[in-house]
């Protein structure tokens, strides 16, 4: 989401969106991060504002993860400086492409915005645009939620906010995360057309493995900057493959297949994964869950592995 900013309209209305959510602390608004100084105390303003918003929805209340701050910050401060606001970043990687790469394995989700100046800069200015950004975000209308339903999603267990200054510019990035289940060691680079075990188990025993993806595309190549200035909206490839649980001795599914993910109990499971195409790429697992049956199942990793 992207605004330009009338400073005084700006300021007036933020400051009494900002009040609604109980002051910053007086410090913050000192806050100068073309420096780089401490974020800390505007992330957990954000994070006490996110679940305030999820408690009225009747969600469940996220944490906040410390790697999903570290990828979003870096994500902040490449766009502030680059004066862009994208999904993707100067290499071409997009969120679930960073958040893996930085050693993460759950299901992510992001939502960036920015602010533009026509001239300097105050450094009280910044809580108050980072807040108003996330203020606006919320506040959409369908069809055009997206962001709003990004903060919304009940699957959600954890969060991570970055946000930066420079020059001109301000951006803030969120990073959702969702954390249902532990992946044990795996390469994250492997040899084209060869194998691997990928294993784990639910963290919940009230949760059940359903299915895993497996998504493949072609290496990321670095964006033109005209491209990166247009906003737009990102997902997982259309190139992809399922397993399904492995079914008892003498049943099949519909395609004559008896599937391939192993059960192991207590919630463990294993599948083999095949780097199978001969080009190099990036293979995105996707591991499916669903609680006790009872609803649709979501998505709880988008592990990513570099095919060379």
């Amino acid at each position: 989401m992207r605004f330009e900013v009338p400073r005084r309209s700006f300021l007036k209305q933020t400051a009494v969106s900002l009040l609604a959510f109980n002051a910053l602390p007086a410090r913050i608004r000192l806050i100068g991060l073309s420096d780089d100084v401490d974020v800390v105390p505007l992330q957990h303003h954000l994070l006490s504002m996110i679940n305030e918003e999820r408690t009225e929805a009747g969600l469940s209340s996220l944490k906040l993860d410390t790697l999903a701050c570290a990828v979003a910050q870096k994500h902040a401060i490449e766009m502030a400086e680059n004066g862009f606001l994208s999904h993707w970043d100067l290499d071409g990687l997009k969120p679930y492409h960073r958040y893996s790469f930085a050693g993460g394995t759950d299901a992510n989700a992001e939502n960036d915005a920015s602010a533009d100046y026509s001239k300097g800069i105050e450094s009280d200015e910044m809580p108050f645009a980072v807040v108003r950004m996330h203020i606006t975000m919320h506040d959409e209308v369908p069809p055009n939620d997206g962001h709003r339903q990004t903060m919304l999603t009940p699957q959600h267990t954890h969060v991570g906010f970055g946000m930066a200054w420079r020059g001109l510019h301000i951006r803030l990035c969120e990073v959702y995360v969702s954390r249902y289940v532990s992946i044990d060691p795996y390469p994250p680079v492997g040899r084209r057309q060869s194998r691997f075990v990928l294993s784990g188990g639910v963290l919940d025993p009230r949760h059940s493995i359903e299915a895993v993806e497996v998504y493949f595309e072609p290496p990321p190549q670095p964006p033109a900057r005209t491209w990166l200035e247009t906003p737009r909206r990102y997902g997982l490839p259309l190139d992809r493959t399922t397993f399904y649980k492995k079914l008892p001795a003498h049943k099949t599914y519909d395609d004559g297949s008896t599937g391939s993910v192993e059960t192991l109990g207590r919630g463990r499971f294993r599948v083999p994964i095949e780097l199978s195409h001969k080009q190099p790429g990036i293979y995105t697992l996707v591991v499916w869950i669903s609680r006790s049956g009872a609803e649709h199942a979501f998505p709880a990793t988008e592990i990513c592995v570099r095919a060379e």
